[in-house]
């Protein structure tokens, strides 16, 4: 039987391989999704990114009509209002394989995600049956306008006012938004906004034709240049009360759990975008010739082909195990007598701290994947005439959205700290275990020679280490380590990289036992070379930690225990990134 987790639960439990979803385990249905969104892509965006990048008059708006024609935009809307209605890892489907649209993914993104789901989520029955169904068509498209000049992490200090008319029938909101995505053509706006003086925003409804919306010209942008990205700003806008999303003083939170679910299909995106740069990468490089050789024929080349793909795989596995989390949770609180709508916000909810890993990692791997394809390009990786110019510029982004990498890392410990004194989560008992684990003589008891076990118990160790770091953080510093950011974040790190290894890891496995080894000996491969890596990240960042609070005897203590906890037998990382790349180097392609 499936062993169900909580969000955030992966520090101190074991998961096995079976209570997992991988990718390879999507049925028909979802991969003939997947294609029709590839195949739109190829027909209809890709020859138009000129075009698109010059934001010709009507042209986005165009293609989201056509998506809405072949339903790209309600895949998890429910039927009742014209969608698919399909489950959350589903749609985490299409994110990745719209990813690889440039502007035309964040357009779309932007009205499927933050645009649409206030209102599906947290929306009366009245305002559902008015908007949903036009935004499923993509008849009307949908922005969310939450940052302001002064307020971008801190989204709940923003000035936007709302005051009710002297007839009670209608909210005037003024104020500004910037960086508002699909400013320039939307027909609603999720618009967030502060009743005379409470403390937390109000989030209201606003179709364009209320009037009293004025808009700065388009914005001239790094990248995602085609992406309409607008300032704009409210004058007695009139809003009719009926508009309130949910409940006054609601918004922040809206705002915070619409963003956990916008940080895991953004996750979702640049895996779709780093797949096809690494294809892209993978073709050049057989194509390429110097010195009489493709450049794929060279080992320098071969190892950024092989880590690409690696870093690619790695945080693909924990996307999908956490998508699947986020359904399997759904699915009880439904069976538990939940309504279906908050049923999807708490299930998002319970695992917005691994939303926030993957959006770090996911962001951080696609930079990566898009420097390196450039490197692989060489001279003409740095003209606008090959595709990795573009790649490049639109890729940055990524790690600004839906809240910094910075800011997502500190969320990370800080939802955790929060969920174990609250009760939710025990870390305080597995984290005492660990202290009194260093006063102990290590086990040298024979090894066990089951598949993966020595992988296993690294992951194990590994998450001792982070349990070590956080518990003397915890017990050292107390109130004050909120305020200690390069502390928290290299927890965060910590954290970080043993979820992705252990996915990664229990895919393998999974693999491993429906292909067998032969059949399953290269994403073994990709699944070591990732653990070894993050084995000495992790080190690294519990370390500077450790220095950053620890002295004398104490620090000599669990700086002996960080060795024990992140100790690995040798590994020959070269030989397996040979045999990676040269499948990839074989099939042209990123093939896994």
């Amino acid at each position: 039987m499936k062993q169900t987790i909580k969000g955030g639960e992966f520090v101190i439990k074991e998961t096995e391989y079976a209570d997992i979803f991988i990718p390879e385990e999507f049925d028909e249905e979802a991969r003939m999704i997947r294609q029709t969104c590839l195949d739109f892509l190829d027909t209809e965006v890709l020859n138009k990114l000129d075009r698109i990048d010059a934001q010709e008059e009507g042209l986005m708006t165009n293609l989201l009509d056509k998506a809405g024609e072949l339903g790209m935009l309600g895949v998890s809307i429910p039927e009742q209002y014209g969608g698919f209605g399909k489950n959350f890892n589903t749609s985490m489907l299409v994110a990745d394989a719209v990813g690889g649209g440039f502007s035309f993914a964040v357009a779309l993104s932007a009205h499927t995600g933050i645009g649409t789901l206030p209102i599906l989520y947290y929306g009366n029955e009245a305002q559902k049956n008015k908007y949903i169904p036009k935004l499923t068509t993509g008849e009307w498209k949908a922005a969310y306008c939450l940052t302001e000049p002064n307020s971008g992490s801190d989204a709940n200090s923003g000035r936007t006012s709302a005051k009710l008319n002297a007839e009670g029938t209608h909210y005037l909101i003024n104020g500004q938004k910037m960086w508002i995505t699909n400013g320039g053509f939307a027909d609603i706006f999720i618009v967030f906004a502060k009743i005379d003086n409470d403390k937390d925003l109000s989030a209201f409804i606003i179709e364009r034709n209320f009037g009293g919306i004025t808009m700065n010209p388009e914005e001239h942008k790094l990248g995602i240049k085609g992406s309409s990205t607008r300032q704009i700003f409210f004058n007695d806008c009139a809003v009719p009360v009926e508009n309130m999303l949910s409940d006054r003083e609601n918004g922040f939170k809206i705002a915070v759990n619409i963003l956990n679910i916008g940080r895991i299909k953004l996750g979702a995106a640049t895996i779709g975008s780093s797949r096809a740069i690494l294809t892209q990468s993978i073709k050049y490089a057989n194509e390429r010739v110097q010195f009489n050789l493709p450049i794929s024929k060279f080992g320098a080349i071969r190892y950024k082909l092989a880590e690409m793909a690696t870093r690619l795989f790695a945080v693909e596995s924990a996307a999908y195990r956490a998508g699947q989390n986020i359904d399997d949770a759904y699915d009880a609180l439904v069976e538990g007598g939940m309504d279906e709508a908050k049923a999807k916000l708490k299930s998002v909810e319970q695992f917005a701290i691994e939303c926030a890993i993957i959006k770090v990692w996911c962001s951080e791997m696609l930079d990566y994947v898009v420097d390196e394809g450039v490197q692989i390009y060489g001279g003409m990786g740095y003209s606008a005439e090959a595709p990795m110019e573009r790649a490049y510029r639109d890729s940055r982004i990524n790690r600004i959205f839906e809240g910094t990498n910075e800011v997502n890392r500190l969320l990370v410990v800080d939802m955790l700290l929060k969920r174990a004194m609250k009760g939710e989560l025990d870390l305080m008992g597995p984290a005492q275990a660990v202290a009194g684990e260093l006063m102990s003589i290590p086990d040298f008891g024979a090894e066990d020679e089951a598949p993966f076990a020595a992988e296993k118990k690294i992951i194990a160790n590994l998450k001792k280490a982070g349990l070590l770091v956080a518990g003397a953080a915890v017990q050292k510093l107390m109130m004050s380590l909120s305020k200690e950011q390069e502390i928290l974040m290299n927890i965060a790190d910590v954290i970080g990289y043993v979820y992705v290894a252990e996915s990664v890891l229990l895919r393998a496995e999974k693999l491993h036992h429906s292909r067998g080894e032969e059949g399953a000996s290269l994403t073994t491969d990709m699944a070591r070379v990732y653990l070894y890596s993050a084995v000495d990240k992790i080190n690294i960042a519990a370390k500077e930690a450790l220095y950053s609070f620890g002295e004398g005897d104490e620090l000599n203590m669990m700086l002996v225990g960080l060795r024990r906890f992140t100790k690995a037998q040798p590994f020959n990382v070269k030989d397996a990134r040979q045999r990676i790349a040269r499948k990839l180097i074989e099939e042209n392609k990123y093939c896994f």
